[in-house]
């Protein structure tokens, strides 16, 4: 197959964030498959961008990969300057149509980005060249400007998303979606139901068979110590915003006091200082300790130390639709049972067994599922994790799930599409 994946804000273990479309299109490579990995030459989820210098775009071979990068101006934050960097790129592969499709015709196009603009030039080369194509849905724009940043219906932006969301539905042959509950939401925009698949987020088992020297472990000899003195673990690793519901979480310390279980935060956000000065304000330093950020390599060798892990998000709406963290796969790759406050359309952790499910933004049934969870007998406690691995491993290894789109591939176009 010769698959030209439109991925706005594509990364690589170069270049950092967005990691799914790199992980998935070297799975294809390794098939046999040729993929084109359109993205904008500057994203503001990399953690490095592609230096493109004084040209208007550049071809890069990422593990067979064949990168294509359109250069695109800078920007910071939801305002103008991000409309300009994806209105540069969309511009960009209408231009640079011929260079992109060196390779080849086509036998798949992808539009796969947050928003769903990107329909419209992936349409124009699919109805071009006969091919198959299909729109990755990550998040539902533009429900979710609506839903979380209250926008107008009526607003010109949000009627421009919509017309697109609209075509991406009734255009496409076939519907991805991370989402597992958003076909009603998406039929009811226009697409046959027929076309809905889901294939969620996923892990990339290497990251986890890779050796971990003990001595480069962060925090293994705070953590032994801890555990050597009695201490039953639990630990949140990731991101400190508010959207994390952290406050409820070290809050959940005042009903642990005088109890040998002690919450660890690992990370780094906007919110990391005032949640520290929250712990020491509170007196919460003995049951509740915050810790700086660890490298992405480290993080299984970081989980390994904990007796269970902790996760939770603020309630929100758009959640009915389903919710597949990376930290919660992290975890549950990791082996440890887990504590899970999110609400949401899905539960992972109850369809694997492999933890507690407690409502969100609660310290009280937090400190309560603390508790009931440093009283599981250790053996138990590790037949969930081994619960929550196989789950994984089974549904969520990127492996299973590059394949689950080549079976998508393999059908070809739909029938009965408009």
């Amino acid at each position: 197959m010769n698959i030209v994946y439109l991925e706005h804000y594509a990364g690589s273990d170069r270049h950092g964030m967005e990691y799914r479309p790199y992980y998935m299109a070297r799975r294809w490579v390794q098939a046999g498959d040729t993929v084109t990995m359109v993205a904008s030459a500057w994203s503001h989820m990399r953690g490095k961008n592609p230096e493109l210098g004084g040209v208007p775009y550049a071809e890069e071979d990422i593990d067979g990969i064949r990168y294509f990068w359109i250069k695109g101006p800078q920007y910071e934050g939801n305002g103008l300057g991000r409309i300009k960097n994806i209105l540069s790129f969309l511009r960009g592969v209408y231009q640079y149509e011929k260079e992109i499709l060196k390779t080849g015709k086509p036998d798949v196009v992808i539009a796969s980005s947050t928003y769903p603009l990107d329909i419209y030039p992936a349409r124009h080369i699919a109805k071009k060249y006969g091919a198959q194509m299909l729109y990755e849905m990550h998040d539902l724009w533009p429900l979710s400007p609506m839903e979380l940043g209250g926008m107008s219906k009526y607003h010109p932006f949000i009627v421009g998303m919509q017309i697109a969301e609209n075509a991406c539905y009734r255009h496409s042959d076939y519907v991805v979606s991370l989402l597992p509950c958003a076909k009603e939401h998406m039929v009811e925009h226009g697409m046959n139901p027929d076309k809905f698949i889901c294939i969620p987020n996923g892990i990339n088992r290497e990251d986890w068979e890779r050796p971990v020297e003990p001595e480069s472990v962060p925090y293994q000899e705070k953590l032994r110590q801890y555990r050597g003195d009695g201490w039953f673990l639990i630990g949140y690793t990731g991101a400190h915003g508010l959207a994390n519901a952290l406050d409820s979480y070290v809050e959940a310390g005042e009903e642990l006091k005088g109890k040998k279980i002690k919450l660890i935060l690992v990370g780094r956000g906007p919110e990391r200082d005032r949640l520290c000065r929250k712990i020491g304000e509170l007196g919460l330093e003995e049951n509740v300790e915050a810790l700086p950020a660890v490298q992405k390599d480290d993080i299984p060798g970081l989980l390994a130390q904990f007796d269970a892990l902790y996760v939770g998000l603020q309630r929100q709406p758009l959640f009915r639709f389903g919710v597949s963290p990376n930290k919660l796969m992290d975890y549950m790759m990791a082996g440890k049972p887990v504590i899970f406050a999110i609400e949401a359309g899905n539960d992972m952790v109850a369809d694997a067994g492999c933890g507690i499910s407690i409502p969100p933004e609660d310290s009280h049934a937090i400190a309560e599922a603390a508790i009931r969870m440093a009283e599981i007998p250790a053996a138990e406690r590790e037949a969930m994790g081994a619960r929550g691995h196989a789950y994984i491993l089974e549904k969520h290894e990127y492996g299973v799930l590059s394949e689950q789109f080549r079976e998508v591939f393999r059908r070809g176009k739909f029938s009965g599409n408009q």
